[in-house]
């Protein structure tokens, strides 16, 4: 289903960070990413995607980066399971992370000719998965930016390859898509083109946006957001769904008993 002609008008946004302007602006989005939904739904991934994402659950929980229990989230929620990519914090590790990422990348089919790594997170990420891409034969000239301009030396926000051609921006997870943004600016000043995003986990759940000065939960999800209003494809080695996937196919009890809880959580904040 084509989505050419459904997204909303500008208009209804701010033109600094793309949030909806007026609650006339979220009922347009609420038509439009019904639309997305349902053009979404009935996409697959082969059977070596579903296998990667899978041992990528494993090797998360393993590492304990995915944990679960009670946890607050940045929009005040109580979610049942939280991801700390942080904690990928040794050099075996990151070495697995860089593969899980590699083959997802290569698995999507993206075309693009560089890679950018938003600070902080995105720094490591995206020079390893530079390394393991090199490795796997794929060579590409890897930047990150500063969040603090540097005034000495070689100066400015930039470091690394001069930014050009297509650009995978690499990060861990998308929340409200602000790192995104900002990536997309830096990447659009430099002269070139922001080609798609790639991450660790998407969440699948719906973003909150301030509509008239209030916080409140639109119909659509960061990841949706971008891919819809952004123009850009978001690759993620693992979602939400895998997580359950996880969830129901273990015969350990323990980890069987977190099931309940997340899919609650899904049917309740997912998209």
């Amino acid at each position: 289903m084509s989505l050419t002609g459904l997204a909303p008008s500008a208009a209804h946004y701010n033109a600094k960070d793309g949030s909806p302007k007026s609650w006339l602006g979220v009922q347009r989005l609420n038509r439009f990413f019904k639309s997305l939904i349902m053009s979404t739904d009935s996409q697959t991934r082969t059977k070596s995607e579903d296998s990667n994402a899978q041992a990528f659950v494993q090797f998360a929980l393993d590492s304990g980066v995915l944990k679960f229990g009670e946890f607050v989230t940045k929009a005040g929620r109580l979610s049942p399971y939280f991801f700390n990519a942080g904690l990928f914090d040794d050099g075996a590790k990151l070495s697995k992370l860089a593969h899980f990422y590699a083959q997802a990348v290569l698995a999507s089919g993206i075309e693009f000719d560089m890679i950018f790594g938003p600070a902080y997170k995105g720094i490591p990420l995206g020079a390893t998965l530079a390394m393991e891409l090199a490795r796997l034969g794929k060579n590409v000239p890897f930047a990150y930016n500063r969040k603090e301009v540097k005034d000495h030396g070689e100066g400015g926000h930039l470091v690394g390859a001069k930014l050009s051609g297509r650009v995978l921006i690499v990060d861990d997870v998308m929340s409200a898509g602000t790192a995104v943004r900002e990536s997309i600016e830096l990447i659009t000043k430099a002269g070139a083109h922001p080609q798609a995003v790639v991450i660790a986990l998407d969440r699948q759940e719906r973003a909150t946006e301030k509509v008239d000065g209030t916080l409140q939960e639109v119909p659509y999800s960061a990841v949706q957001y971008v891919q819809s209003q952004l123009g850009m494809k978001v690759c993620a080695v693992a979602t939400l769904a895998d997580l359950l996937s996880y969830l129901n196919t273990q015969d350990n009890p323990e980890v069987k008993a977190h099931q309940p809880a997340v899919a609650a959580y899904r049917a309740r904040y997912g998209v």
